[in-house]
């Protein structure tokens, strides 16, 4: 399973979300079917954000941080009741301190030594960042040397047009940001891009 809640693994990557959009645009998302969402710390007010999202819908999504850099980061993160820990980048002591507090890991990787790396420390996922740089054919090779366990989210570069792309090169999962969510998108804005990702999501995997 590639997302923790059951449902599709989407992680919705909501840079530049203020604390007032939080809810609304949590909302929207979760209306339509994806259930991971993540914050980047360099939002405005990100722990804000983090905890109204969680507050309200952590009993039935996942909630969490990401661009998280640093072992204090995660400890004021998971403050917040989140439960997801993303980062751009694989920093062992940063895995540690995720899983000593209890929550999942996804660090980015872009070569087969960080990945490993990652999973070495305790990674719960890996994060392909950035994607568009490594492309569908960077991960298929990839994929045949890791562990077939392994959730692996390619991130950036990621739309409708190409997710069955991706799929078949052997994403199982994707993290999407503008696609989905740009700062000043209304609620409404966000809901009709997660119905479009969702549909290309659901005919990937079909």
């Amino acid at each position: 399973m590639t997302n923790p809640t059951g449902g599709r693994a989407i992680v919705a990557i909501l840079r530049g979300l203020t604390p007032a959009e939080a809810l609304p645009v949590a909302d929207a998302l979760i209306r339509a079917g994806v259930s991971l969402i993540e914050v980047p710390l360099n939002s405005p007010d990100p722990l804000d954000s983090i905890a109204a999202i969680q507050k309200a819908h952590g009993h039935h999504a996942l909630i969490g941080a990401g661009t998280v850099l640093t072992p204090s980061q995660v400890v004021a993160i998971g403050a917040t009741g989140a439960r997801l820990i993303v980062s751009p980048n694989c920093d062992p002591a940063v895995i540690a301190a995720t899983k000593s507090a209890g929550m999942l890991s996804y660090p980015g990787v872009m070569t087969p030594t960080e990945a490993f790396a990652a999973l070495k420390a305790g990674a719960d996922a890996l994060k392909l960042f950035p994607g568009e740089l490594v492309g569908p054919m960077g991960l298929k090779a990839m994929a045949a040397v890791l562990p077939k366990e392994v959730p692996l989210y390619a991130v950036g570069g990621v739309s409708a047009a190409n997710m069955a792309d991706w799929r078949a090169a052997g994403a199982t999962g994707f993290g999407i940001g503008s696609s989905l969510y740009k700062p000043g998108d209304s609620a409404e804005v966000v809901a009709r891009k997660a119905a479009d990702l969702v549909a290309a999501y659901d005919a990937a995997l079909g």
